[in-house]
């Protein structure tokens, strides 16, 4: 995906995220004054129409027209000054906050879903890669320096072995994984990262028709099939929610205080925030700060904790125990949502 099309998605998630949530209480400055609604046609009462909810006076300016357009596609007003800190902070009060009615004080967080999703994507797209901790031949090239470094002093140890009638075999294995992973990063280097994906010269023992032909299907296209797995993933990062809510469900079985309509917005609200965290530290990564990108990783179950013990009301103990279930039900959503998009990929 180019930048001018990773661009084009971020403004896609504004506007997506604007349609499932509309603007409420912003102050109009248009040059119109209608006693009726425009709308509807009910008599007008004050700044929104009290039967459609249309502002009561439309803009109708070539600088309202971009006032509308920046609010609408970046979403900038101060709902979302009031959700992404709680989000970050507190992301188990704005869950409680909004399962017991608090909405028009806060983004919804299939709106926030929503434009977390595209804008991580356009970023991801834009950098070049969807590992947020990889900046792609420039890391490459620093691995390979190393590793080259490496099989030197490998060299010279095996030099010195040899020299004083020592054995030398410990040393010739390592030269040996180290030849190869400067052939490997090497290829990486030249034929891209879908090199690293499927040798086309290997081949698979399977009885199942689906397994052997997936194969067959990605040795001869892996850059194809790559592309497939982004795009579907793209497509159908939506499917995260519903793999995720049973799992969450799991946590409280049988509770009859909590419904899954609270666990469905715990979990919308949660991978907003991750995929927020993915979208930050590939910007970080993006402009050689790799290593802040990798702590900003260990993050996840720190939120996943505060989300719990807020949301929920449990003990700390209880949030423990439940934290580190969720930290395993998600690496279990991940791999299950990966293998649903592989299939789509082959079958497409």
């Amino acid at each position: 995906m180019s930048d001018v099309e990773a661009i084009g998605d971020a403004l896609t998630g504004g506007v997506v995220a604007r349609a499932v949530e509309p603007r409420a209480g912003e102050v109009s400055d248009g040059h119109t004054h209608e006693a009726n609604c425009l709308n509807c046609g009910a008599a007008l009462a004050g700044p929104f129409c009290s039967a459609c909810g249309q502002h009561a006076h439309v803009h109708r300016t070539l600088g309202a027209f971009f006032h509308d357009f920046a609010h609408g596609v970046l979403h900038f007003e101060g709902k979302i000054w009031r959700t992404l800190p709680r989000l970050v902070w507190k992301p188990g009060d704005l869950t409680r906050r909004y399962i017991e009615g608090q909405r028009a004080s806060f983004v919804s967080p299939v709106a926030l879903f929503l434009f977390s999703v595209f804008l991580m994507f356009a970023v991801l797209s834009a950098t070049g890669n969807t590992d947020p901790t990889f900046n792609g031949s420039r890391d490459l090239a620093t691995q390979q320096r190393t590793a080259q470094a490496e099989l030197v002093q490998l060299q010279k140890q095996r030099s010195e072995r040899v020299a004083k009638g020592k054995s030398t075999a410990r040393v010739d294995k390592e030269i040996a994984d180290a030849q190869q992973n400067i052939e490997i990063i090497q290829g990486l280097r030249e034929h891209g990262i879908s090199s690293a994906v499927i040798d086309k010269d290997s081949t698979i023992q399977t009885d199942i028709p689906f397994v052997k032909h997936a194969f067959e299907k990605a040795k001869q296209n892996p850059d194809l099939l790559l592309y497939k797995l982004k795009s579907n993933s793209y497509k159908w990062s939506w499917a995260i929610i519903p793999l995720s809510v049973p799992f969450v469900w799991l946590l409280f079985p049988f509770s009859r205080r909590f419904r899954v309509y609270d666990h469905v917005v715990f979990v919308t609200y949660s991978l907003a925030f991750m995929m927020l965290l993915v979208t930050v530290a590939a910007g970080l990564s993006a402009i050689g700060v790799s290593a802040l990108a990798s702590v900003i990783l260990f993050i996840p179950p720190i939120h996943m904790y505060r989300q719990l013990r807020g949301a929920y009301g449990v003990t700390v103990w209880g949030a423990v125990w439940r934290t580190s279930l969720l930290a395993l039900f998600a690496i279990v959503v991940l791999i299950g949502f990966i293998f649903l998009m592989v299939a789509l990929g082959v079958l497409d």
